[in-house]
């Protein structure tokens, strides 16, 4: 089961049971002793995105170290900033192992985190310089389980295989009770856009007709007689010079144009079917509402710390 610090998992994300706060920085006492034990730092995260440990920087309490806190083991105030740690002991803190930005926690690790939250503080060994590995060895069936000969049910056991938060509620599990969250809300605009067919143009043709009219000019020939008196009308002529013709016949043709109207298609003008685009910006305006969040403190709280 890896961890992974929240910055690392993803710089925006929001665990449900922190939404819309930002716990780093805030401080953290003990709900035993209402010592302050030192500033959240960071915040573990499992490979589901599951809030799971609290990184502790003890400052001068215990000068120079960072633990984990079990966010089960948490009770947060975000009113005040402040983080109360549920039944958490100097000896506790004193006896968890040093979490000073390791680059990997493995189940060994937070075995001995874990074996120190597991155990009530009147159940602890008064010899506080035994080392953990030594009281609680690791990987063994009785791992953490309390050696003193007494008449209790035997604490469960753990395997590294098997193991899962989910069996550990007490560490692991935030309630609604410690942890009360304030989902602040506001209103706003969403513009979006939606395509309506307004109308349609259907662009055809159709036939029309009218009367035309032309005028053709046409020639026509037409054979005009003239009859006249010569000058010389009742002169004598010689015997020789006659010649009379029977049936002697003159032929002249006569020509006439006629109009030959008819009719022939021509392109006229061509039309071009095209669609553009416009814009335009459409305003709108609404009354927005948004909360925001009213903070009474307890100053006989601040008291009691000073």
């Amino acid at each position: 089961m890896a961890l992974y610090k929240l910055r690392d998992f993803a710089d925006d994300y929001r665990d449900a049971d922190f939404d819309n706060y930002e716990i780093r920085d805030f401080d953290v006492y003990s709900d035993i002793s209402n010592d302050k034990v030192g500033t959240v730092k960071d915040i573990l995260v499992d490979d589901a995105g599951r809030f799971r440990y609290l990184v502790v920087d003890t400052g001068f309490w215990i000068f120079g170290k960072k633990v984990l806190l079990p966010v089960g083991r948490s009770r947060i105030s975000y009113g005040d900033r402040t983080v109360y740690a549920t039944g958490l002991s100097r000896e506790q803190v004193e006896s968890l192992p040093d979490f000073d930005d390791l680059e990997r926690i493995d189940y060994d690790y937070e075995e001995q985190v874990r074996g120190v939250y597991r155990t009530p503080l009147a159940e602890r060994s008064l010899d506080t310089g035994t080392p953990l590995e030594a009281s609680a060895p690791l990987d063994t069936p009785r791992a953490y389980a309390d050696t003193t000969p007494r008449a209790t049910t035997p604490a469960p056991t753990y395997d590294r295989n098997t193991y899962t938060y989910e069996r550990e509620p007490d560490l692991y599990d935030m309630s609604e009770q410690n942890h009360q969250n304030l989902k602040l809300y506001e209103e706003r605009l969403v513009a979006n856009k939606s395509r309506v067919k307004t109308g349609e143009v259907a662009i055809g043709k159709h036939v029309e007709t009218n009367q035309a009219a032309v005028s053709v000019p046409v020639e026509k020939e037409r054979v005009v007689i003239e009859r006249t008196t010569p000058t010389d009308a009742g002169r004598k002529v010689a015997p020789g010079d006659v010649d009379f013709r029977e049936g002697e016949v003159a032929r002249v043709d006569v020509y006439e144009e006629t109009p030959d109207i008819r009719k022939e298609a021509f392109v006229r003008e061509e039309v071009n079917v095209t669609k553009v685009t416009e814009q335009d910006s459409v305003e709108a305006q609404e009354t927005l509402r948004r909360e925001e969040l009213d903070i009474n403190k307890d100053d006989q709280l601040r008291n009691r710390r000073s």
